[in-house]
């Protein structure tokens, strides 16, 4: 397994095309299928979640192979199953951990055929596709956005559509609000009132569509800046002030930190500012944007800003578990934080003697590579193991860090 060691340069001045949202990427593939376009996605994102889910789409195997997409594992599942034909969907060993019972059971009480080949609630899966019925349908607010989207996208192919009650508290509705944004491009009205969603049976119709940059990709660039000398000042590419992404939240964020936004006809110039003096610690719930957490902990910590940080027990079962690792690798680096009811990450200021050489394990994550990377600004360096897990969201991280001057070596 690789080891890059990272070293920043001395300031920051630099221009970065991001690239294309994976998440609006993943429900425009499934949507672009569901219409029968022959429109290919522009700008379609070049991470391993997309590119998965396009060959799956196009292959016409019906064996399928997701590897650690969790997106696409879930798509795919409601996708597959009005899709005529038997289908085997699986992935890797994380994936075969990964629970999805809550979607399959969603979608057999709508009618699916859906098998767990080998552990019940888990991957992998035999998938019988047929025409649904459809109906009424009740879920837990709290549940993954991706199982929501999943019914959501196919609603409309539903004989009766689907009407889908979600109770007590809704966590991700930014990705909600994506989801139904986007199934509106393609020509589909869905009506979500409180905590009720109702899509009529309809058609999707074929339309072209491009994908805009990520926001989510953008986050590691504003703690760069944040963590980054005075008079340095970053370019970022392709973004868009009224975005569908909820991860565009970032910006505000960041502005915690003092890093400004200042939007052009091309995208945002990020422009670091004086840190806000704080007397408090500072506190935020991440419901809305759990995949900022991991950069917005590094980033407090290397700043000396003690948080309180909630809303994150959706990070327990992503790429890996993301609280713990969270607090492994900052142990490394003299950080003690600590988790809470499991939805709580805490760091009161707590410190350690750090490791002297220390290596950031990634866990299969790419959040985790991209988050630490920028450790290196207020160190002489950092190592980052199995750098190449950057691939499921953003490919060029590694080539764009050092367009921007960083020095990366890799080792064995």
């Amino acid at each position: 397994m690789s080891i890059l060691h990272i070293t920043a340069p001395a300031s920051i001045r630099t221009k970065v095309q991001l690239p294309a949202s994976k998440s609006i990427s993943n429900r425009a593939l499934i949507l672009n299928a569901l219409s029968n376009s022959s429109y290919p996605i522009e700008n379609l994102s070049e991470s391993d979640d997309s590119q998965v889910l396009l060959k799956a789409l196009t292959s016409g195997e019906s064996s399928i192979d997701i590897g650690a997409a969790g997106t696409s594992m879930r798509f795919l599942t409601a996708y597959l199953s009005i899709k005529e034909g038997e289908w085997i969907l699986t992935g890797t060993e994380r994936m075969r951990n990964r629970p999805i019972g809550v979607l399959v059971d969603a979608l057999r009480k709508l009618g699916a055929r859906i098998e767990y080949i080998e552990k019940e609630g888990y991957p992998p899966l035999r998938i019988t596709g047929r025409p649904l019925q459809g109906g009424s349908l009740s879920l837990q607010g709290g549940v993954s956005s991706q199982y929501i989207s999943a019914l959501m996208m196919i609603a409309p192919s539903l004989e009766k559509g689907l009407d889908l009650t979600l109770e007590g508290n809704i966590i991700s509705r930014p990705y909600i609000r994506m989801t139904r944004s986007l199934m509106k491009h393609f020509g589909v009205d869905v009506e979500w009132e409180g905590n009720r969603i109702r899509i009529q049976p309809q058609s999707y119709r074929p339309v072209p569509f491009k994908v805009e940059s990520d926001w989510s990709g953008a986050s590691y660039w504003y703690e760069i800046l944040a963590l980054s000398d005075s008079g340095s000042e970053i370019e970022l590419m392709g973004l868009e002030r009224e975005s569908t992404q909820g991860d565009s939240k970032g910006k505000d964020l960041f502005r915690e930190l003092g890093i400004e936004t200042v939007f052009t006809e091309q995208g945002v110039i990020l422009k670091k500012k004086s840190l806000p003096i704080r007397k408090d610690i500072l506190n935020y719930d991440f419901i809305k944007e759990p995949d900022l957490a991991q950069t917005f902990v590094v980033a407090c910590c290397l700043l000396g800003i003690p948080f309180c940080f909630t809303g994150l027990q959706t990070l327990r079962i992503k790429e890996t578990d993301r609280i713990a690792a969270l607090q492994n690798e900052m142990k490394k680096l003299g950080y003690l934080l600590r988790d809470e009811s499991d939805n709580a990450l805490i760091w009161e200021g707590n410190l350690c003697d750090p490791d002297p050489d220390p290596v950031i394990s990634t866990y299969e994550d790419h959040r985790m590579a991209m988050a630490f990377a920028p450790v290196c600004l207020k160190r002489k360096g950092i190592k980052i193991q199995d750098p190449s897990v950057v691939s499921k969201s953003y490919p060029g991280y590694w080539r764009d860090l050092k367009h921007a001057g960083f020095i990366i070596n890799e080792t064995l």
